[in-house]
């Protein structure tokens, strides 16, 4: 019998949670505080699982599929040619193949998903989309695990802003992108949080943590791969709510999913985001 693979060690640096923490209740303050942010997550996180939970992938709708796609924030400006109405079965099937798939490993559910794909450069944006659908749908089980948290080959996300070191900016971290360094990325940040005396949605803040720490990466180093769909920052937390995909959708309905041409698609189904 195969002996399971040991879990990852990180090396986290206390100081830089600490400082993101800080500049995490500091941004919130103008907007709500950040249980405001929580309530926003929380409800992406419930129009996740109204649309696509429960075997619900198998049906649903390319108006309601484009909907859900403008709050992933990783995929909504690359992934147009799959929305169209000749080619959305073909994903459909495959997303349903992905969140139905339960029992089986997340690392080959999400390599099984990326294999339908062509394993070329324009498309690494779809492992992102595996990522980023799980955790919607389900993230008690599924930790955020898209690239901007951490991706091996570039040696850049979120843990290589927190790990602990004199000179990260020159060091490969030697650390495995697979679901169980998410899992335990997450059980340390929970537990640094339980630390600083949050004990409630505990891992609402800790998505809310990561944006944080990914957001001051994208703001202070431009030249990111995600730095084209981020403009400057009007406020400490736009980044942040970026990541996050909790900008989604402006107040005429227009959402900043992009069609081929650049235009907008447009929301159309009221009841879902109600």
């Amino acid at each position: 019998m195969a002996c399971a693979a040991p879990r990852p060690r990180l090396e986290l640096d206390g100081s830089k949670l600490g400082e993101a923490l800080a500049a995490l209740v500091r941004g919130a303050e103008d907007h709500g505080g950040i249980e405001r942010y929580v309530a926003a997550l929380q409800w992406k996180h419930a129009l996740f699982r109204k649309a696509l939970d429960a075997g619900r992938s198998r049906a649903v709708e390319l108006p309601t599929f484009k909907t859900l796609c403008a709050h992933l924030p990783t995929v909504r400006r690359r992934m147009a040619a799959c929305l169209d109405p000749a080619t959305f079965p073909a994903l459909r099937q495959r997303v349903s193949a992905l969140l139905a798939a339960q029992g089986d490993a997340v690392d080959d559910r999400i390599a099984a998903f990326c294999a339908a794909f062509p394993d070329d450069r324009a498309h690494r944006w779809v492992r992102d989309l595996a990522a980023e659908l799980l955790h919607a749908v389900d993230p008690q089980r599924h930790p955020p695990m898209a690239r901007w948290v951490w991706d091996a080959r570039a040696n850049t996300g979120v843990l290589r802003e927190l790990w602990y070191g004199e000179d990260v900016d020159h060091m490969l971290i030697d650390v495995p992108d697979r679901y169980d360094t998410f899992v335990v990325l997450r059980e340390e940040l929970a537990q640094f949080l339980a630390d600083n005396g949050v004990f409630r949605d505990v891992l609402d803040y800790v998505d809310l943590l990561m944006a944080q720490v990914y957001s001051h990466y994208v703001s202070e180093r431009a030249g990111s791969y995600l730095r084209a769909d981020f403009t400057q920052p009007e406020d400490p937390l736009l980044h942040a709510r970026r990541l996050l995909g909790l900008d989604a959708v402006d107040a005429s309905g227009r959402t900043r999913l992009k069609a081929f041409d650049g235009t907008a698609f447009v929301v159309a189904d009221a009841e879902l985001l109600s």
